[in-house]
């Protein structure tokens, strides 16, 4: 066949390898799909034809994410109501459906060539397929997100992100499990505003929020951009209270010679000896105490390691060994109380033992809060109970948004979960807020009508600082916040002193290494922009790697200082014309870094002193 005659046949790849061509290609897609809709053919086959490319991609391989959907043949569903009847009484079950073609599974190339309908009445010609439940579209945690379809994608997105973020009941055996981190929200409830999603995975056994009353409202600055502003009161009482739990371990090893780790309160002549401050927590058996307080200054495991070489005998011929200090000390800002304290053996058959060390987080002024629609933000500050607006009824929200946050993030989402919230909880139970399937805003008015609140959510506020009536009235409703495990007590960090690497003689970098902030290159240029070359200057060098190398005049390169001889000279040409010059020792390195490629960078001097 000549290359022409090919290039007009379309190419035909199973599972990504080309087998062959093929002059008829949609019927060729036709006779696959025909096929699997009668079960001459497995169900999990996909086929689809891209006509921009003029190939057919079959597939038939492992992890393909598939999703059912009903057939629609000539504008009609074929689930009819005869079969649903059928389904009802169990005459049919879903194989069945599989096996006659009813319902099929498309995976995302064939999704490509589908026309979905959402429901019935959108049926047209056109369409291939409907939807079994709209709520089908959503992955399993963004389908958790109430009244997801009055949001923005993206929003739905984030929201749906926050979910991994949250702190709640993380697993149901928490006093047996030792993992490195762990998070325990104290008060869980379960959320007024649920879906079909939460009911399937049981998230009222295992809930990760707390209802809030919310109000959208300014707060004297202190909730401006995304910040919010929580009730100190409610706080008080609980809310968003939450355990983190670290663990800390720690194996006796054996060494050859039958020397081995022991766990014990170090004593004094014990080499690298931290003071006795350090081990005020640790029982006689060298771990901590179950409740005991520790903070950055404690050891939780005490423990001593045998010498490295051995010692010299002695004039009465004994050798006195000198052990090593080897405790495990709490992290720094990682201070709390031991919870669980447990001894096990590892694999080698050592002795293991770990402590879980329990901290309280109470929320403070930079904690993260998010509801389910992506409305993040963090606390800006707690206010006393006494300063918040209250509404005639004398209710004083939980927390307070910023009225910004609704416009440019079109999240309707949050508010009609404010609303059915407020329904939910003047009816004493939980509304369907299920996408796609929920209550309607209409019945969520009649509800609030009944109760004699607004239909439109909205309040009358006053001020708890003037006890004057605040201006316009302010959307109130209930809505499932949850605290996020990013918390200001583990980001925070300082510097003014510390070790510094050995190479670049630069701060070391990382919180737990008392490292620097990073100064990088943009923050550099925003330097440069406004102009202030010396706090550049005092940034880049001065507080970093600023040293003093002499330079030769004549050869341009870094010279030698030879303390021993007391003499100045350069290495290239004997020269003692050698003059000192501050830079930063990154850059220095640089210069060595280029001699070691056969490069002659040379040093012009100026100003010489």
């Amino acid at each position: 066949m000549s290359k022409e005659g090919l290039r007009e046949k379309a190419k035909v790849y199973i599972n990504g390898r080309l087998i062959g061509f093929h002059d008829k290609p949609l019927q060729l897609t036709k006779d696959i799909i025909g096929s699997r809709r009668i079960s001459q053919i497995d169900s999990q086959i996909n086929v689809a034809y891209d006509e921009k490319t003029n190939e057919v991609y079959i597939n038939s391989d492992s992890g393909r994410v598939q999703r059912p959907v009903i057939v629609v043949e000539n504008g009609k569903s074929k689930l009819t109501e005869e079969i649903v009847k059928k389904l009802q009484k169990q005459e049919l079950n879903w194989n069945d459906l599989v096996e006659k073609g009813i319902i099929e599974y498309l995976d995302a190339e064939e999704e490509e060539n589908a026309y979905v309908a959402i429901d019935d009445e959108s049926i047209t010609a056109e369409h291939t397929h409907l939807e079994i439940n709209p709520i089908g579209i959503e992955s399993i945690i963004t389908s958790m997100i109430p009244y997801l379809e009055h949001n923005m994608a993206g929003k739905a997105l984030h929201g749906a992100k926050m979910f991994k973020q949250a702190a709640g009941i993380s697993y149901v055996n928490p006093k047996y499990r030792m993992d490195t981190e762990g998070y325990l929200l104290y008060y869980p409830q379960k959320a007024l505003v649920k879906s079909k999603t939460m009911d399937l995975l049981k998230m009222d056994v295992r809930p990760q929020s707390q209802n809030f009353v919310v109000a959208i409202m300014p707060f004297y600055g202190w909730n401006a951009f995304d910040a919010v502003v929580l009730n100190r009161g409610a706080v008080e009482r609980g809310l968003g209270r939450m355990a983190y739990y670290r663990t800390y371990d720690a194996v006796q090893k054996r060494y050859p010679g039958g020397q081995k780790d022991k766990f014990e309160i170090p004593t004094e002549e014990t080499v690298g000896y931290l003071g006795a401050e350090y081990y005020k927590s640790l029982g006689e058996d060298g771990l901590a105490e179950v409740e005991a307080k520790v903070d950055g200054k404690t050891a939780v495991i005490g423990k001593t390691s045998p010498p490295r070489f051995l010692e010299e005998v002695s004039e009465f011929g004994v050798v006195k060994e000198k052990r090593r200090e080897a405790s495990e000390t709490v992290r720094k800002q990682k201070s709390g109380h031991v919870d669980e304290v447990i001894i096990t053996e590892d694999l080698d058959g050592s002795i293991l033992a770990k402590i879980k060390v329990r901290s309280d987080m109470i929320p403070e002024v930079g904690d993260k809060f998010s509801s389910r629609h992506g409305q993040k933000g963090v606390v800006g500050a707690v206010i006393p109970e006494e300063d918040m607006p209250f509404t005639q009824d004398g209710i004083k929200p939980d927390l307070m948004l910023n009225p910004h946050s609704i416009p440019s993030r079109m999240t309707v989402g949050h508010l009609l979960e404010m609303l059915a919230g407020k329904a939910s909880s003047m009816q004493g139970e939980q509304i369907d807020g299920t996408p796609f399937n929920n209550v309607p805003l209409s019945e969520l008015k009649k509800m609030l009508k009944e109760h004699g609140l607004r239909e439109d959510g909205k309040e009358i506020f006053y001020d708890g600082i003037t006890g004057e009536r605040i201006e316009g009235e302010i959307f109130t409703g209930v809505v499932a916040y949850r605290r996020l495990y990013h918390m200001v007590a583990h980001k925070m960090q300082a510097r003014s002193r510390g070790p510094v690497q050995i190479l670049t003689r630069q701060p070391t970098e990382g919180k737990e290494k008392e490292g620097g902030l990073r100064f990088g290159e943009m923050e550099a240029e925003t330097l440069v922009g406004h102009g202030s070359s010396m706090l550049l200057h005092e940034k880049m060098i001065e507080d970093s790697d600023k040293v003093t190398e002499l330079v030769c005049e004549k050869c341009g390169i870094i010279a030698v200082n030879d303390k021993i001889r007391n003499r100045k000279y350069c290495q290239v040409c004997g020269s003692t014309k050698v003059y000192p010059v501050e830079m930063s020792y990154g850059f220095k390195l640089m210069l060595d870094e280029l001699k070691a490629l056969g490069m002659y960078p040379i040093l012009h001097l100026r100003d010489k002193v």
